[in-house]
């Protein structure tokens, strides 16, 4: 075992003294030691009864003969560092947790890992980490948080986020805005529409290394503890088997988990998330392969942000697991991959049904016959830009507009609630991106204004930051390379016509090369947003959206 290192033998009687110093007995010493890495904290509300979900997989390492040594990792509350200087930092955590793992692993010679998280980056650093570390690992998150009818409309965060542009322009009373604040989100668990972490949780099982229901079980059903109770027993079966991430993870795994990212319309952050996972795997993905994917795959699912149900409805109407089973009728998954069940994908859903086809679309009658995310290129975004087809109305998946240029989040935050955003604008906001932003912040606050003033079918927002899992809208996000790394977004100016063609995967500014190339001759990049901490570190390391924002090598 990988623990005899730090307790085996005469040499290592210091050591055992201070796992002694802890309570421990020698047969809990001698005993396989399984990290339990625990994301809770009281800052956000996913992982506010995460200590609940980590005593429940202690006990189940326990039960199978392990001992469980839990420690934590921090995480950003996504929706709580929105719109601020505090959105620089969530993107940047997902690296700091991956790294914190590695490190805490390693130093203390932990034989396997059971990883609990919830919210958006949490997922995927966690992850990572059990790629990069590639001993016997297991992900069970904290589920997903309810959503609540209210005078007849079921929150969520956005609801709330959508109501204040609402409020702003007279469509909603400061009495009705405070009871969507007070029911959107009723309790723990991560926000309840198909955003970045519920997309992250439920992708996660089709990576083969959660156990099937992890995305979907509601936070606050007992069938979430019994689940990580079970994610005990099998990290325990796993180390036995010797059955290792490298294991799991290959090319045709992160081909699975595209084609259900694009059946359920996930959150575009998964187009950052899943190459970062993958570049940890040293298995390559890249945006064409995403795109390639898309064009075959239906769109089964719209849960919010796209459409009106959210993940406690997925949960009812079979979860990823029948969404699964209803795209192998057409033969889009491969089948034959292990999973930290022990068994293959096929073997997983072979008995998983549909419930509710209103819910989960039959494939044969999809809401599209292409993914729910696209990818977009032209002269504005040669590396390619993201956008999620599936919440876009139909009257802006084709649009032409003057560019509307803002220099970061905060102006155009200003202006759109100002009222300085007219019906055909293509909003540009630049110098957000991973290295410029620095950080690449998410921007749900300009994009939820814009829709509570009505304005989604008429106005569309192009950035080389990121928008939020809950954005909906004509919002087009990663644009690559991004305006700090002299990307075209850099040289566009007020009044340009840029063109967009979602259905043919088309992002384009109409000026002439002749144009685009003396503008770049006079860009000169800017200074540093942030010359100190971390974040300055993180700038002069990170790599493109385009390449999952990874760090250099």
């Amino acid at each position: 075992m990988r623990s005899d290192s730090v307790k085996k033998g005469l040499e290592k009687a210091p050591h055992r003294s201070l796992f002694k110093a802890m309570g421990l007995t020698d047969e809990e010493i001698n005993r396989p030691l399984i990290g339990v890495v625990n994301a809770k904290n009281e800052v956000i509300p996913g992982h506010i009864h995460l200590d609940k979900i980590a005593e429940a997989v202690k006990a189940g390492v326990r039960m199978s003969g392990g001992t469980p040594l839990e420690f934590p990792a921090i995480g950003v509350c996504d929706g709580i560092a929105m719109g601020h200087v505090g959105m620089k930092y969530s993107l940047a955590s997902r690296e700091l947790i991956a790294d914190s793992i590695e490190a805490m692993t390693t130093a203390h010679g932990l034989d396997a890992l059971v990883l609990i998280p919830n919210c958006d980056k949490i997922v995927p650093g966690m992850l990572m980490a059990a790629a990069r570390l590639d001993i016997p690992a297991i992900i069970v998150s904290g589920g997903p948080m309810l959503s609540l009818n209210k005078n007849g409309k079921d929150l969520d965060l956005n609801s709330v986020f959508e109501a204040v542009g609402a409020v702003k322009v007279g469509n909603m009373s400061q009495e009705e805005l405070m009871v969507v604040e007070d029911n959107a989100c009723p309790g723990c668990g991560s926000c309840s529409g198909m955003f970045t972490a519920n997309s992250m949780n439920c992708l996660s099982e089709v990576l083969g290394l959660a156990l099937p229901g992890n995305g979907t079980i509601p936070a606050v059903y007992a069938e979430r503890i019994r689940l990580a109770k079970l994610a005990g027993i099998k990290i325990m079966e796993l180390l036995e088997k010797d059955i290792k991430p490298s294991d799991i993870l290959n090319p045709k795994t992160f081909e699975n988990a595209l084609t259900v990212d694009m059946a359920l319309g996930c959150s575009t952050n998964s187009m950052l998330h899943l190459p970062a996972i993958a570049h940890e795997a040293g298995v390559d993905i890249n945006l064409d392969i995403a795109n390639d994917i898309s064009g075959r795959t239906p769109n089964l699912c719209k849960l919010a942000p796209s459409g009106p149900h959210h993940v406690q409805d997925l949960y009812q109407a079979g979860g990823v697991q029948a969404v699964m089973n209803e795209l192998d009728k057409k033969g889009l998954l491969h089948l034959g991959l292990l999973t930290v069940t022990g068994q293959t994908v096929g073997e997983n859903i072979k008995n998983a049904v549909v419930r509710d086809y209103d819910i989960i679309k039959p494939i044969e009658k999809p809401y599209s016959e292409t993914g729910g995310i696209a990818v977009l290129r032209g002269n504005l975004a040669p590396d390619g830009a993201v956008v999620k087809r599936a919440a876009v109305a139909p009257e802006m998946l084709v649009h032409k507009g003057p560019a509307r240029v803002f220099e970061s989040e905060e102006s155009v935050i200003k202006a759109i609630l100002d009222g300085q955003i007219n019906k055909g604008d293509v909003i540009v906001i630049r110098y957000e991106g991973p290295k410029g932003g620095p950080g690449m912040r998410e921007m749900l606050s300009p994009t939820s204004a814009i829709c509570g003033m009505g304005l989604d079918k008429y106005v569309a927002l192009i950035t080389d930051g990121r928008f939020s899992g809950a954005t909906r809208g004509a919002s087009i996000g990663h644009v690559s390379p991004e305006a700090m790394e002299g990307g075209p977004i850099a040289i566009v100016e007020e009044g340009d016509i840029i063109s967009i063609n979602i259905t043919e995967g088309k992002l384009d500014i109409e000026l002439s090369q002749e144009e685009i190339d003396r503008r770049f001759e006079q860009w000169k990049a800017p200074a540093p947003k942030v010359t100190r901490g971390y974040l300055a570190r993180y700038a002069k390391l990170v790599t493109s959206a385009s390449t999952g924002a990874v760090l250099k090598d």
